[in-house]
């Protein structure tokens, strides 16, 4: 990880092993060891090696805890890390080192709403929490989750009451609407022939995680949203067996649409930012773009279905306001 230290943090981070290891015992001793750099910037280097050919036997890295810190300590600060390596892999990561790699945790968008009141542009709906876009900016940061769900879930509570005080509430139903989205859900289950929604699951996976992943390129992202069309495609042949009852594999047929939205979504979007920053990153433009500082991309569907088309309007930012400003100044 020393070969992978970004100017911007250098200053802050141990430049030997020596160094790092005074650190985790004292960490007025020593400066932060970079295997503790942002996740980004571990996922980025984590794939620049398996890429090159230095990865471990599955395709991931070692990580070691084992000779930083005692048996005792590991198992109570990562107890559940602990039983789930020695349940599922059989490895004691006490005594030895675990095999990771990088994988999906935070899309850093999600349905845009306005900040006061959480309301969406859908009327009476409101969304808080991760389901909601534009908090975590480029790179989510951990220990981020918690005070968004009470700040935003507070004001969503608060955004919904008003708008019920307020009389804006529902006053007719489109039942053709509803009978068509009733429709679209049992179709999987009266369709006699058509695909297994777990092989289109898989498939949607390794794909996205090929084409859209950590490290992303423009030829690369135009030929997942060609692909994301034909998913589009079988999509709409899932056939279930069973009945509605307890059954996985109609529950995934119904997520399969949501899957694919957000799919198509996050490569489009990747695709028109021409930059990278934070936790998107193109290989083919490297730098960050300070005029992409300015917008984000706002994604809305062009026939209201999810298999209508997406189009992307540049969604200005808010300025930062000046007293916000000066606490970042003193914190850097």
């Amino acid at each position: 990880m020393f070969n992978y230290v970004p100017e911007m943090f250098r200053a802050e981070t141990a430049e030997t092993e020596e160094e790092g290891d005074k650190w985790y015992d004292d960490h007025t001793a020593g400066r932060r060891p970079p295997e503790l750099l942002p996740r980004d910037e571990v996922a980025r280097a984590i794939n620049t090696e398996v890429k090159a050919g230095r990865g471990s036997p599955h395709g991931g890295v070692f990580l070691d805890i084992a000779s930083r810190r005692t048996p005792e300590y590991i198992r109570r600060r990562l107890p559940s890390m602990y039983h789930q390596f020695m349940e599922l892999a059989g490895v004691d990561i006490t005594r030895e080192s675990m095999e990771i790699g990088p994988t999906c945790h935070y899309i850093m968008g999600g349905v845009q709403v306005i900040a006061d009141s959480a309301a969406t542009a859908v009327p009476g709906l409101f969304a808080a929490g991760e389901a909601a876009g534009g908090l975590h900016g480029a790179n989510r940061l951990g220990g981020n989750s918690l005070s968004d769900l009470v700040v935003f879930g507070r004001r969503a509570g608060m955004g919904a009451a008003e708008y019920i005080e307020a009389g804006d509430v529902a006053t007719s139903f489109n039942m053709e609407e509803a009978e068509a989205a009733v429709k679209g859900a049992l179709d999987p289950l009266n369709r006699e022939e058509g695909e297994n929604p777990y092989t289109i699951q898989h498939d949607l996976q390794e794909m996205m995680q090929a084409l859209v992943g950590i490290i992303r390129t423009g030829p690369e992202l135009e030929e997942a949203k060609d692909k994301l069309d034909e998913f589009t495609e079988r999509v709409k042949n899932i056939s279930v067996k069973g009945a509605r009852a307890y059954n996985p594999g109609w529950n995934l047929a119904t997520d399969l649409p949501s899957m694919l939205t957000v799919s198509r979504s996050t490569a489009l979007a990747a695709s028109l930012r021409k930059e990278s920053r934070g936790g998107h990153t193109r290989e083919d433009y490297p730098n960050p773009d300070p005029e992409f500082a300015k917008f984000n991309f706002a994604l809305s569907s062009d026939g209201g279905n999810w298999d209508s088309p997406i189009s992307a309007a540049q969604s200005p930012l808010l300025p930062l306001p000046d007293e916000l400003k000066a606490l970042l100044e003193e914190a850097h």
